[in-house]
């Protein structure tokens, strides 16, 4: 199985590059982020004439993610156990969820598109809800691994941390002063691992960006962050067969300002034989 991830910062306005992607890529499941789209705006047919099964969710042109999959998915979820919501002005339990995530299995593999509150600035209530959110998430994680500890589960998508210095490579972004890189987010993010999870890209792709601001050349200078991971449990990362981070979909017209992660699985399929490797 080949997965990816992408924020693909607006799917209706860049489908066609999307879909040629997942094509020219042998992409089984591709879980995106920032759809920006309601569900029903959702441009199935384009996936759905390349072979490929769709779920989305969104409410607006604000957040949405989807996943599309070669196989049927099963067991398709908005939202984990005890999400938070967010409203400005809304305090309390009842606050409305957000679009911002979405679970299917797909082959054997729980598989979650994510897409983490950006946080917006040190002390907004959003700041305060993405912790809380990630606090939720984490204990999610443990949970599922603790009653099933076989389970091969995948958290992917757009976590909007940066969560080594190395990771950041945009001079605006200063600890004390930006979200992304606060001690109680890069905290959070390590909760995530000890709960259970590996960042199964990391070890065979120790550098490189997923995501570059369009503003001030941020690109071309290499100025970017890697914010966009997948997170596996012990059964996924142990079927980790290569990994790729897909920096030249930042380049061209109209791309998102983020690229590609992308991992191969070797699940013992006899399919996997014929499928070629992208180390």
């Amino acid at each position: 199985m080949r997965l990816a991830t992408w924020n693909v910062n607006s799917v209706r306005a860049r489908v066609g590059r999307i879909v040629d992607f997942a094509v020219r890529e042998s992409i089984d499941v591709l879980a995106m982020q920032e759809i920006k789209c309601k569900a029903e705006q959702f441009p199935y047919a384009e996936f759905e004439d390349a072979g490929f099964h769709v779920e989305a969710h969104g409410f607006s042109q604000w957040n949405g993610v989807a996943i599309a999959s070669r196989e049927p998915l099963e067991n398709v979820r908005t939202s984990f156990p005890g999400m938070p919501g967010f409203a400005k002005g809304h305090d309390g339990p009842d606050a409305p969820l957000e679009a911002r995530a979405l679970g299917a299995t797909v082959g054997g593999v729980e598989v979650w598109s994510l897409y983490v509150p950006n946080g917006r600035s040190l002390g907004d209530p959003h700041y305060f809800y993405k912790l809380e959110w990630l606090a939720a998430l984490q204990q999610y994680t443990r949970d599922s691994l603790e009653a099933d500890p076989d389970l091969a589960l995948a958290l992917t998508g757009d976590f909007n941390i940066a969560p080594t210095d190395a990771d950041n490579g945009d001079p605006t972004v200063v600890q004390g002063f930006a979200t992304h890189v606060s001690p109680p987010e890069r905290e959070a993010f390590a909760g995530l691992l000890s709960a259970g999870l590996t960042d199964v890209v990391r070890p065979l792709v120790p550098t490189g960006f997923t995501y570059w601001d369009y503003k001030q050349l941020r690109f071309p200078r290499n100025e970017g962050m890697r914010i966009d991971f997948v997170l596996g449990s012990h059964a996924f990362a142990e079927a980790v067969a290569g990994a790729a981070i897909h920096r030249n979909e930042r380049k061209g017209e109209a791309p998102s300002d983020h690229v590609p992660v992308v991992v191969d699985l070797d699940l013992g399929g006899a399919d996997d034989d014929d499928r070629p490797m992208i180390f």
